[in-house]
């Protein structure tokens, strides 16, 4: 049974943790529904979560110069051999469902560099390998295979795990490791030679907007699902940090180890606790664990989810298990007109999670190339932080490279919004999309929440 509270709407403690929350877009979410396959009719928690104030949203539109790929100017400095970025995302294992809208970015990005010219002189070239997860050595085998064909940058990995295996394999061969979706705090501080690089913010952020928004739907009890990696718990952490200090309480904490593929005694566990909300901090294991709460009697509108299982559950789920179930990711939502121009890659996707943070990942290790007139990674590594704290601001490589041609300092605004690296690696502002499951368990968008880390 879930513990029944009067509702006290907290949508004013959402200002007190310094994450300079604003939400953004318009609401689009589903109709009310029941869970199929309930055996057990608890009374519900009082989940009543705030409507979103109207809005744009980050990335609607281009900013600042726009220059036409065809109008861009010669490059001005000849690299003597073309940059080749390889990439180390997901096309097996437990994430292998943001696999695709990661190489789609990839892709895309490479395709308008290289309509724009290319860096320095040449067609910029990609190679992709898999990262598996880290129930496997794919991701080991996968950087051998990539520093041996002489990459300067890779794009990955999308988990935190993996990445904590390979990080050291990659920095230490001078290469520069770009994640689209890295989130672990871990990472603010690793030893990494100042070759580590992310365009998705800390899970400090997006485990302060979880926390505090399931705060603002008046949860006044929490439970959670886990998984035990760095990942999972990091999140965790964050999450756990700021719902208590809207003044919630956390009733009950269950870990899972990846690999794993039993959760009934975890489900039991964090029910037995009669929590408001439950948060399923999980991969692809949600897919079992979803039914296991709905079954338990846990409504869809108590179930809150993270970046790594806000996905489409269409064809996993019975319709309407998730109906009004909210989740966050990390990033602006992708935009009507970025859509078209993934599917023209990809005319089979999907999911658009982190498809922008791997463009902007390519865009932004193509611009650092032309500023630093070279292909090295330590070179590229070295000018991160200059393209964007500069005065000129632009959002796509052909805008931005004519800048840096021109001898100007840029500031870069890609699809997940404004990029702001401090000098280890991170990004500090970054947007978290909050979503809304529909009667076909298919997350819409809801609002935008905007964040800075310092």
């Amino acid at each position: 049974m879930i513990r029944r509270h009067d509702a006290i709407p907290r949508v004013a403690k959402l200002t007190v943790l310094g994450v300079g929350v604003a939400l953004l877009a318009t609401a689009c979410g589903g109709t009310s529904g029941t869970p199929s396959g309930s055996s057990s009719s608890p009374a519900p928690g009082a989940i009543a979560c705030p409507s979103p104030s109207a809005g744009a949203g980050a990335g609607a539109s281009p900013v600042g110069t726009t220059v036409a790929p065809g109008d861009v100017p010669k490059a001005t400095t000849v690299s003597p051999t073309p940059l080749k970025l390889g990439s180390l995302l997901p096309q097996t294992g437990a994430l292998a469902f943001l696999g695709p809208p990661e190489i789609a970015g990839v892709n895309l990005a490479v395709k308008q560099v290289n309509d724009a010219g290319g860096v320095l002189g040449h067609p910029i070239e990609v190679i992709h390998r898999d990262s598996g997860d880290t129930t496997t050595d794919i991701a080991t085998q996968s950087v051998t295979n990539l520093l041996g064909q002489g990459v300067s940058a890779i794009v990955g990995a999308a988990s935190s795990g993996v990445s904590k295996t390979v990080i050291n394999q990659i920095t230490g061969a001078g290469v520069v490791q770009f994640s689209p979706a890295n989130t672990s705090p871990d990472f603010s501080t690793w030893p990494s030679k100042g070759l580590y690089w992310r365009t998705a913010p800390s899970d400090v952020l997006q485990g302060r907007v979880l926390g505090n928004y399931m705060a603002s739907c008046g949860a006044q009890t929490l439970g959670m699902v886990v998984l035990n990696d760095a990942y999972g718990t990091g999140l965790r952490d964050n999450v756990k940090k700021a719902f208590e200090s809207a003044g919630g309480k956390v009733v009950d904490e269950e870990l899972f180890n990846e690999g794993d593929s039993q959760f009934s005694s975890q489900v039991d566990k964090v029910v037995a606790a009669k929590p408001d909300a439950i948060a399923v901090i999980s991969f692809d294991q949600a897919k079992q664990i979803i039914p296991l709460l709905a079954a338990k009697g846990v409504k869809p509108t108590q179930m809150f989810f993270v970046d790594g299982n806000t996905s489409d559950y269409s064809k996993d789920l019975n319709p309407g298990t998730l109906t009004g179930a909210r989740g966050t990711i990390p990033g602006t939502f992708a935009k009507d007109a970025f859509k078209a121009q993934l599917k023209t890659i990809d005319p089979s996707l999907k999911d658009y999670s982190y498809a922008g943070e791997s463009w902007d990942a390519v865009n932004l290790i193509a611009l650092a190339a032309e500023k630093a007139k070279s292909t090295k990674g330590t070179d590229i590594a070295a000018q991160f932080v200059a393209i964007t704290h500069g005065s000129e601001k632009c959002s796509d490589f052909a805008s931005c490279v004519t800048l840096i041609r021109q001898g100007k300092d840029i500031h870069y605004f890609g699809k997940s919004g404004p990029v702001s690296f401090a000098k280890n690696g991170d990004p500090q502002e970054a947007y978290i999309g909050i979503y809304k499951f529909d009667d076909k368990n298919v997350p819409q968008p809801v609002s935008e929440e905007y964040g800075k880390l310092s």
